[in-house]
């Protein structure tokens, strides 16, 4: 028996599909997948991430430490609420974690690492906080639940604390809005609109049932992946890892080169690295051919092997298979994957796929 989180129940009493999922027991779906990945991109669908941690990095040396941690500049934060996506690098720039930061003060940010990365980040976060003036707390006592699509908005605001609705109603995206130990982002992992809320654990499961009572679908694992796919986004331990750098991973755009100055963790080894032709690109494929592309499936151009899938899956916007890939820098804008013994005909494209529930890809 894994992990499992206080909407557990709920789950059940849901009638979800329980499956083990980075030592946690957690919702693969609770009937369909399909019409759970279309009812967040046409209506309204909530993901448990309560398995996810929140950790809130205090003090007056705060700001300083995780521009030391991070290798995204928080200094760009320059207005509470702003949120920041970032990695997390080892000191040969391998990707620790990839997270998102909040600035919610001048000595508090918070952060969202995943869960099963949530010990290693933990124990690496506390290493290199010794010389900071800073305190790192990881909040058990929160729980975490993703309320996403075009339609969330609408359901999830009247179901919050009425001291913060205004506020959330007027969020931008990407900022985030506090009140006692509720907070609200307009974040997410899907392509959609939607908010990510930490909330006590104890007013979990009454979030959950409310938003279900509103007319937001529970939605599982499965759909969380597939949307996440169409979206462009990484998933860590797939895309990228401790042996990855952003530089190989699409995430180039989440390194602050400047100011020059700035010695974060994991920069002199990146910075050797910067513009160098021998670094992989990384890339989107759509499968011509019948099939559906898996994670790992080798990748050609002609006799060459060029790289190889690192996410794959089948696409239920686009109703083809995609996936995401490492491959040479001289790639084209077409490849083949073997599938089977057999080398099927791919077009390389650049994700995301698809966001806000429109193709961005020629079918």
């Amino acid at each position: 028996m894994g992990n499992r989180t206080v909407l557990y129940d709920a789950h059940n009493e849901m009638g979800a599909r329980i499956v083990p999922f980075g030592g946690w027991d957690m919702p693969l779906h609770y009937g369909s997948q399909l019409e759970e990945h279309h009812v967040v991109r046409r209506d309204a669908g909530m993901f448990d991430v309560c398995h996810m941690t929140v950790v809130d990095l205090t003090g007056a040396g705060a700001r300083e430490f995780l521009r030391y941690l991070l290798a995204n500049d928080v200094a760009r934060l320059k207005e509470p609420g702003k949120a920041l996506y970032s990695c997390m690098l080892n000191q040969q720039g391998g990707v620790i974690d990839d997270l998102i930061v909040y600035f919610m003060g001048d000595e508090w940010f918070r952060m969202v690492v995943n869960a099963a990365t949530t010990e290693k980040d933990l124990a690496w976060i506390n290493q290199q906080a010794g010389a900071f003036e800073v305190e790192v707390k990881a909040r058990k006592d929160l729980a975490m639940i993703a309320v996403q699509g075009p339609n969330a908005l609408t359901k999830a605001i009247p179901l919050l604390p009425k001291a913060m609705q205004e506020a959330v109603g007027e969020l931008g995206v990407f900022k985030a809005a506090s009140h006692a130990d509720w907070f609200v982002a307009r974040t997410g992992y899907t392509g959609e609109d939607g908010f990510e809320v930490m909330l006590p654990a104890t007013d979990a499961v009454a979030l959950w049932k409310g938003l279900a009572a509103a007319g937001v679908a529970p939605c599982g694992l499965g759909a969380r992946d597939t949307l996440r796919l169409e979206a462009g986004m990484n998933l860590y331990g797939s895309d990228m890892d401790e042996t990855i750098s952003p530089l190989e991973a699409g995430l180039n755009w989440t390194i602050a080169w400047e100011p020059a100055d700035r010695a974060f963790i994991g920069r002199e080894p990146l910075e050797a690295k910067r513009g160098d032709q021998a670094n992989r690109r990384f890339v989107g494929l759509v499968l011509l051919d019948r099939g559906v592309l898996r994670d790992h499936l080798k990748l050609f151009s002609g006799d060459q092997a060029i790289g190889e899938i690192t996410s794959g899956g089948f696409s239920p916007t686009l109703e083809k298979s995609i996936a995401l890939a490492r491959v040479s820098q001289q790639t084209g804008d077409s490849c083949e994957v073997e599938i089977r013994g057999k080398r099927l005909k791919a077009r390389v494209v650049k994700p995301p796929f698809v966001r806000h529930g429109k193709a961005l890809v020629e079918i």
